[in-house]
């Protein structure tokens, strides 16, 4: 896909003086990058924050909680969205997110955006162009407002698509088909609002790697996407560090106080509440043996 229809499938709307009063609409690699100016870290071409894949690996061993405790102290309240269906509740889905927006079908707008498709030379539906952007540790997050019924985003070619690229999932505000075949699919999870066996229809594509709105959370183009048996949280780039140095701390703090519990040297009352100086002084020094050895 270019930078054309990656940048706009809205409508031009950028030509127009009220542009700022525009609900959807065109989202420059300029304006991804200021929307996004605390990002800490590289860029793609388009201007979406490539957070490191090491900064990934890290994130898949953190806790919803762990990462919704760093997110509250820094006032972002509503980045966690529940109420999934969550296709295997026993893998951890962690990538940089590939935003995309449908509306439902309007004809004179869905015209522009094909327009603008055939322009670009896309081919297929509509939700492959959002399918064509994808690259390794991406996930794609599709605000299809709750639909079910024709709101589903993908079958099993398409989610093995998304995988082939990817290596990750999707999560989509509304629903996916062919469902036995998306279950095959090993390494694949998906977070989804239902199932059902019709085909995608009466919805139009308004922009890739725009804002958009996931239940109450509002999504970023390169927000680092976690998802876990409770939900989805969606982590900006410039605190995505400080949130797998704080859970990694306290996946040390947990085993050195399951440790010196079995070995007798404090009691539960001790290790439960805040430590005193010589417990954390304890920790401090059990830390850098444990880093030696």
């Amino acid at each position: 896909m270019t930078k054309r229809t990656i940048c706009f499938v809205a409508g031009l709307v950028m030509a127009w003086p009220l542009f700022a009063q525009a609900q959807y609409g065109t989202f420059t690699k300029e304006q991804r990058i200021l929307f996004t100016r605390q990002n800490p870290y590289p860029r793609f071409e388009d201007g979406r924050p490539r957070v490191p894949d090491e900064i990934l690996e890290r994130m898949k061993q953190v806790t919803i909680e762990e990462a919704w405790e760093v997110l509250r102290s820094h006032r972002y309240n509503s980045q966690f969205e529940g109420g999934w269906l969550n296709l295997h509740p026993d893998r951890v889905l962690v990538g940089r997110a590939v935003t995309a927006s449908f509306m439902p079908l309007r004809p004179d707008v869905d015209e522009v955006t094909r327009e603008l498709g055939r322009n670009d030379n896309q081919i297929g539906p509509q939700n492959s162009w959002v399918i064509d952007t994808l690259v390794e540790n991406d996930v794609i997050v599709v605000d299809l407002f709750g639909k079910i019924e024709q709101g589903t985003f993908a079958g099993d070619n398409l989610a093995t698509s998304i995988y082939a690229k990817s290596k990750t999932g999707m999560v989509v505000d509304g629903a996916v088909r062919d469902i036995d075949g998306i279950m095959e699919i090993p390494g694949f999870n998906g977070f989804v609002r239902g199932l059902d066996p019709s085909g995608i229809a009466g919805v139009t594509l308004m922009g890739i790697n725009i804002p958009i709105r996931i239940g109450k959370v509002t999504v970023m183009p390169g927000d680092v996407v976690l998802g876990r048996r409770e939900g989805v949280i969606f982590i900006p780039p410039h605190l995505a560090q400080e949130v797998v140095e704080r859970s990694e701390n306290t996946r040390l703090r947990d085993e050195f106080g399951h440790q010196r519990l079995r070995e007798g040297i404090y009691t539960p009352g001790q290790i439960d509440v805040r430590w005193t100086p010589e417990i954390q002084a304890d920790f401090e020094q059990w830390k850098k043996e444990r880093e030696k050895k």
